[in-house]
């Protein structure tokens, strides 16, 4: 398991598809402080008309942009153990455990070439989301990986979700119930804890090379190294050494003030958050946001006033999902 500083906790991990007594721990992620790092926005060319921009844009968990960077999806399946001699073929492929003391089907929107139908196997009042499946490595490809999001989405339309990770699978219902009976107390903490919560992710993106023109044209010491540069005629070399550290230093504390002012935006709108690593140069924030269902309006309201308010900033916030970033239960399966 897992949607500062620290890298995103993954999902619930089982390490292989049989089970025995199972040992669990879990813990739920509280607020960080708010970090940044350098990186960047688009820039209207020299000589041509500005395009409106749109700073704020939200995406939703079908959207293949949305998974870049965020996807909780592992990027390696472990092959199952061989099948013996006369076994069964097929097992059972869990998406995720929610609190259910019912029996429940949500349709033909399973994994797999022709969609298969998604029901639960319960233990008490918690119960595993599950599809028949072929014991077999399931490839994350983009057909997968889309079949295990729809079924995640599906189920935490009506439920709180605890997600397991892409291509969990089980021998058998027996397995499983082993699985819910050893790690019972450790769900039921997760699943009181993360109760009507949603997770939303949010990406704030700018221009470095705008940034600096503009630290250049605003930081005298800045300035005065930029015109040396420009207009000496023999070596430049610390002149350009200075320069560097300078624009860097003062890059790294506008990214911060950024990515501090936006978490304190956010923080009376949602319950906690976690600053995931920045992706590529251009990203100053990649955060998640635990969010209650009844505010999930007035967190939409808050990212689009911020980017308002905002103009040298692009903000990308996809959601909701289920809260891959403030749940770990650590799964230790051993045979009996």
């Amino acid at each position: 398991m897992a949607k500062p500083k620290k890298a995103a906790k993954k999902p619930v991990k089982p390490a292989k598809p049989s089970a025995g007594p199972v040992k669990a721990r879990s813990a739920v992620a509280t607020k960080p402080k708010a970090s940044g790092t350098l990186p960047a926005r688009p820039v209207a060319r020299t000589g041509k008309t500005p395009v409106p921009r749109q700073r704020v844009q939200r995406l939703p968990p079908s959207a293949p942009e949305a998974r870049e960077g965020i996807s909780p999806v592992a990027a390696k399946a472990i092959p199952p153990d061989p099948v013996a001699p006369g076994a069964s073929t097929r097992g059972k492929y869990v998406y995720c455990v929610i609190h259910s003391d019912r029996q429940l089907s949500f349709g033909p929107v399973g994994i797999g070439t022709e969609p298969v139908d998604v029901h639960t196997v319960n233990y008490k009042d918690i119960a595993a989301i599950v599809s028949d499946t072929p014991i077999a490595v399931h490839e994350p490809t983009r057909a997968n990986v889309l079949a295990h999001e729809r079924v995640n989405e599906t189920v935490m339309r009506d439920h709180t979700v605890i997600p397991m990770s892409f291509g969990t699978v089980f021998k058998t219902r027996d397995d499983i119930h082993e699985l819910l009976r050893s790690a019972y107390d450790a769900f039921k903490d997760v699943l009181v804890k993360m109760e009507d919560k949603l997770e939303f992710g949010l990406k704030v993106l700018w221009d470095r090379d705008l940034i600096i023109k503009e630290l250049e044209h605003d930081n005298e010491d800045i300035r005065r190294l930029k015109g040396e540069i420009t207009s000496q005629k023999g070596s430049t070399y610390f002149a350009r050494m200075q320069y560097g550290r300078l624009v860097d230093h003062a890059l790294q504390s506008r990214s911060e003030r950024y990515v501090q002012d936006i978490f304190e935006a956010l923080r009376p709108v949602s319950v906690a958050s976690r600053a995931n690593k920045p992706i590529g140069d251009r990203m100053i924030m990649n955060a998640a946001f635990l969010v209650r269902r009844d505010m999930e309006l007035d967190f939409d309201a808050i990212v689009k006033r911020i980017g308002a308010t905002h103009d040298k900033l692009t903000f990308k916030y996809t959601g909701p999902w289920p809260p891959y970033n403030f749940v770990n239960i650590r799964l230790k399966l051993e045979r009996a």
